[in-house]
């Protein structure tokens, strides 16, 4: 195959990891808005643990999920668009969601699990088909 054929396959995956940056996203704005709007509810109930080295407020951890997960929903449409700078943006993203989220596992760890995953096909996603789909 030339560098200038596209493999479906490729062009798929990359697509895929757009989307599921996308939808990374709004998972964790979901997240952020569940902690917003139910502080101090038996999700985030192990917030109250002050021997946690992360210890954030509820509302800390609700701001921290929004923020990131608007800015990589932004990164993913960038994916989406084909522009090389998202692609770049989008790993770095994940993998600071896929770091963020570790340290949530104490506190809702099958969210965070779920999210971890998806953060590492997404960057195996961008770095080995990434460029296929600006073409």
């Amino acid at each position: 195959m030339s560098s200038h054929e596209r493999s479906g396959v490729a062009i798929g995956f990359s697509a895929f990891a757009a989307i599921m940056l996308m939808v990374i996203g709004v998972f964790q704005g979901f997240a952020g808005l569940a902690a917003l709007a139910k502080n101090h509810t038996t999700i985030y109930a192990a917030t109250g643990d002050k021997t946690y080295f992360l210890h954030l407020s509820t509302s800390g951890w609700g701001w921290t999920h929004i923020i990131l997960g608007v800015i990589i929903f932004l990164a993913g449409l960038g994916v989406l668009a084909g522009q090389v700078w998202a692609r770049t943006v989008g790993v770095i993203l994940a993998a600071i969601s896929a770091v963020a989220n570790f340290a949530f596992i104490p506190i809702y760890p099958v969210w965070a699990i779920v999210i971890i995953a998806l953060d590492i096909f997404v960057i195996w996603a961008l770095t080995t088909h990434g460029r296929d789909i600006a073409a």
